[in-house]
């Protein structure tokens, strides 16, 4: 008997110790999943407020000379015990009993953190003084300005830190208001050149873009009222028109307008106060108008040179985003890509409209902005990281998707239920994103195996 439970523990030992660095890494994301609601991931600023500050070792990036199977197993415990820690300090000053073991751990956390404010860390006292620093200097350390960015910028500061980010404002601070008023004031003449001329010195063609790009601007961002007033559609236009005239190379396509609208909205809040929704252009002295008017072309110039194949006949660099988010999500998760490749759903036929307008048209839009700070902050590598952001966000319904046929998810995926969104949904697709990226990014391989 001894003989033959000798030999069991060694055949379970050997199973033990075959298994995969897939199945590992499943166990460890369906783990870390349910730990990140609500919060960064290590190497990025802490997103819940906290009442103590968090050791400093699990802020230090995922080492990168080692497994991603090792790294993400002290990962895990690590975050695992520091959230476990503070739900414990929290309970305990709230005079409350503790009881929270291993196996409730993760549902314990997650009510947790759910109950934190998420849209107030940007207001930290910390993080504020962290900005502050970095922008008080005679020249931005934009390495720096960049991580702070990553997880959020404060709201006054967010016109400054995007001028930043993009490249269109210099890193020397002595420099920067004459570089601004003079790309403020070489908008203005490629205005007059290019927009403010009769039609007959127009082409068929150019004709053709303006009175399409005019339809569009109504359409922009439908649900808010503020981009419905006549001043900010004309502005739109002008913005827009000059962009596709200056670059022929993809002129103007649909979606691009979308894109507008972020920095029309930070620009603004620079001289607006309150709700968007009870903004109106009649409070704004024109120059001041014309000021936002030129950011938001040099920003958006900026933000597309980047990315500009996204726009280009047949738009390929959206092609091959697809193609990767694809395999992405194939490789994170194999049930909900199965299901979807058996219903015949071509990821082209959703995630065409993402990468086209960067999910403004997917989330509430008071989120955009906070979900743009990740994006400037990702700068040049931001498309690559548009697969991570956009797998992340695909998968917080994969357990729906599976239950739906295709018509029933091609409607699903058009109307995503996100109306009710607030900052801890958002913070936790980009958690899993940073995550994600930080497995696969590192070792391409894994996607092709």
């Amino acid at each position: 008997m001894r003989n033959t439970s000798g030999r069991e523990d060694d055949r379970d030992k050997e199973t033990s110790s075959s298994s995969t660095l897939d199945s590992r890494f499943s166990q460890t994301l369906r783990n870390v999943q349910g730990l990140l609601k609500g919060r960064s991931f290590p190497g990025k600023v802490l997103i819940t407020r906290r009442s103590a500050p968090l050791d400093q070792s699990i802020l230090s990036s995922p080492s990168t000379d080692r497994t991603y199977s090792d790294s993400y197993a002290e990962i895990e415990e690590r975050v695992d015990k520091s959230i476990q820690d503070e739900v414990l300090q929290d309970r305990r000053a709230d005079g409350k009993s503790v009881n929270l073991t291993k196996s409730s751990s993760i549902e314990s956390v997650s009510e947790e953190t759910r109950k934190t404010t998420i849209g107030a860390r940007a207001t930290d006292s910390a993080r504020l003084m962290k900005f502050s620093k970095e922008l008080s200097g005679t020249s931005v350390v934009l390495e720096k300005l960049h991580e702070l960015a990553w997880s959020g910028v404060p709201l006054y500061l967010r016109p400054t830190v995007w001028r930043l980010l993009v490249g269109y404002a210099p890193c020397n601070s002595d420099r920067r208001d004459g570089i601004l008023r003079r790309k403020r004031l070489e908008y203005l003449d490629c205005v007059a050149q290019h927009y403010d001329i009769p039609d007959t010195d127009r082409t068929d063609e150019e004709i053709n873009m303006l009175r399409q790009i005019a339809v569009d601007c109504p359409r922009t961002v439908p649900d808010v009222s503020f981009f419905q007033q006549v001043e900010i559609q004309k502005s739109l236009e002008r913005i827009l028109y000059t962009w596709a005239i200056r670059h022929p190379a993809s002129g103007y396509v649909q979606g691009i307008n979308d894109l507008v609208t972020p920095f029309f909205v930070v620009f603004l809040s620079e001289y607006l106060e309150g709700s968007i929704h009870n903004w109106s252009m009649t409070d704004l002295p024109p120059e001041k108008m014309s000021n936002v008017e030129a950011d938001c072309y040099w920003c958006l110039s900026k933000l597309l040179d980047g990315m500009q194949d996204h726009y280009t006949f047949a738009q390929p660099g959206i092609q091959r985003l697809v193609f990767k988010l694809k395999e992405l999500v194939r490789r994170i998760d194999e049930p909900v890509s199965r299901h979807m490749e058996e219903q015949g759903l071509d990821f082209l036929q959703f995630s065409f409209r993402w990468f086209n307008c960067l999910l403004i048209r997917e989330i509430p839009f008071h989120l955009v902005t906070r979900l743009w700070d990740t994006y400037l902050a990702e700068g040049n590598s931001l498309p690559d990281f548009l697969v991570y952001i956009f797998a992340s966000f695909l998968l917080t319904w994969s357990d729906e998707l599976q239950e739906l046929e295709f018509q029933e998810m091609v409607m699903f995926l058009q109307h995503l239920p996100t109306q009710k969104w607030t900052h801890l949904e958002l913070e936790t697709v980009l958690s899993r994103a940073y995550m994600w990226h930080s497995v696969f990014n590192n070792s391409p391989s894994h996607l092709s195996g």
